[in-house]
């Protein structure tokens, strides 16, 4: 049944161009993928009935997986699909392929095409609005493979739900928030998503919801991230995650890996106390992979202060060079001012000037100059093979006599205090902090991509304010600022 249609959704798949598709951010699943996610579900013992939602079903391939599945229960008699579909190019292959299931299936299949927006036609539901139904129709099951499109944060379907939305949102967080919606109490959803809604503030509503009203059971990783769609090329972390419709929280949740789509039988298999996977008012979501990264969770969750506690806070570089080419300059001259670069972060420490092009600017914006205090630099963007993510140096003002204000390029980020200046020894010890594997590693486990997120530090866990003081003063008398200088300091605060 399976390989049939995912023989016709290849041929489809050749014959519409690329840009097409994307248009409505289609990415098909692959035919290991499918039945990976199908059999991740627990069915009822002796259920008879069971009722499927596949939203943005494409050519039915999710669908056809887990009526497979379901072939397999003698106690089920009847299973009701509804299909959401909406792009007319492949609405006559998913009404072929979902006939061809009917055919060959055993059971009584009863299926529905539903054509209007998933989203948009369910808003006054999801919302208890007046005109919606008091009973809309839930769902025992709800499997996806989500549009992956980033839309606009006035289009229609990121206004219907204002709960889950912030900021420039994606279809596929939205399509997870009301496909949970749709589910019966103790429901089960299987979606294939990509992982960036685990951490960041435009995905907190969405987390606060998602996280809330079910719970994740299962996770899915895939190491490599080019091998996840079968004939696409989608560079994209992306995982399958299981929820439950539940208020409960669950003792444990599995997390799985594969190398790939078509290696589920060489799974790596790790179970993880929930609330070491989901923590925090954030609602952050860890992806941890072995031992050694639960322990770095484990011994982080012993700190109970932010950056913001200790009345500091990380913020972005204030200057994007390429939108204020007219004031930039490459050399010192009247009324210039450093532009500190991530190129100028050497060794731990900051070095200007290092005859850089483009390493002054000459301004009087208020918004592209900050006072010429202590902070740390951190490079906002690193190589996704380097060796550390987290890459910062030691800013003193003191080294720079000649400057009132500096200024700094978008590309790092500097933590400053907020309402006083931050003392040597408090940078010092921020660096121990930043410079170090443990936290280097942490921040790897929550955030899969190679930026460095200010909100994601802000809320890092860390040591009280006089620990990191401390910190810094060993550091400053030990003149090493090497990452195992930095490990070896830090132990003594988190054992």
């Amino acid at each position: 049944m399976l390989d049939y249609v995912i023989e016709r959704t290849n041929k489809y798949i050749d014959s519409m161009p690329k840009k097409e598709r994307k248009k409505y951010g289609q990415f098909f699943t692959s035919k290991d993928t499918s039945r990976y996610m199908a059999g991740l579900y627990n069915i009822p013992a002796n259920q008879s009935k069971v009722s499927i939602l596949d939203a943005g079903a494409g050519s039915g391939i999710l669908s056809c997986a887990l009526i497979e599945k379901l072939e397999q229960i003698d106690s089920i008699q009847k299973i009701e699909l509804t299909c959401y579909e909406n792009d007319s190019n492949i609405l006559n292959l998913l009404k072929e392929n979902l006939q061809i299931c009917q055919e060959k299936s055993k059971k009584d299949i009863q299926t529905q095409i539903i054509t209007d927006n998933y989203i948009t036609s369910q808003y006054l539901d999801f919302n208890h609005m007046i005109g919606g139904n008091l009973n809309p129709k839930k769902y025992d099951f709800v499997i996806g493979n989500p549009p992956y499109m980033k839309i606009s944060k006035d289009a229609p379907e990121a206004t219907s739900m204002p709960e889950v939305c912030y900021g420039a949102p994606n279809l596929y967080f939205i399509f997870a928030a009301m496909g949970l919606f749709n589910l019966t109490d103790n429901g089960e959803m299987v979606y294939i998503i990509p992982r960036s809604w685990t951490s960041g503030a435009y995905f907190k509503r969405f987390r606060q919801y998602f996280l809330t009203e079910g719970k994740l059971e299962h996770i899915h990783l895939f190491v490599s991230r080019n091998k996840v769609f079968d004939k696409e090329d989608v560079l994209q972390e992306t995982i399958i995650i299981k929820v439950k419709k539940t208020h409960k929280t669950p003792e444990e949740i599995t997390i799985t890996s594969s190398q790939s789509n078509n290696d589920f039988d060489n799974l790596t298999s790790l179970t993880v106390p929930y609330n070491l996977v989901v923590s925090g008012s954030d609602f952050y979501v860890y992806l941890v992979t072995n031992k050694k990264e639960i322990s770095v969770l484990e011994r982080l969750q012993k700190f109970d202060k932010t950056l913001l506690d200790i009345g500091v806070k990380m913020k972005t570089g204030l200057t994007v060079d390429f939108r204020n080419r007219e004031s930039l300059r490459d050399e010192a001259e009247e009324g210039a001012i450093p532009l500190f670069y991530s190129q100028h972060i050497r060794q731990g420490q900051v070095q200007f000037p290092i005859q850089k092009e483009h390493e002054y600017v000459v301004t009087d914006q208020r918004g592209l100059m900050q006072d010429n205090r202590n902070y740390l630099f951190v490079k906002r963007f690193t190589a996704k093979e380097e060796h550390r993510r987290l890459q910062c140096g030691v800013y003193l003002s003191k080294n720079y006599p000649q400057y009132r204000k500096i200024s700094t390029q978008n590309k790092i980020n500097f933590v400053d205090g907020l309402e006083t200046e931050m003392s040597e020894c408090l940078v010092y010890g921020l660096y121990v902090i930043f410079n170090s594997t443990l936290y280097d590693e942490y921040y790897r486990i929550l955030n899969g991509s190679t930026q460095v997120n200010s909100t994601e530090v802000n809320a890092m866990p860390i040591p009280d304010l006089e620990s990191i003081q401390e910190m810094g003063r060993t550091l400053m008398k030990s003149k090493d600022m090497s990452e195992n200088n930095c490990n070896m300091i830090l132990e003594g605060y988190c054992g």
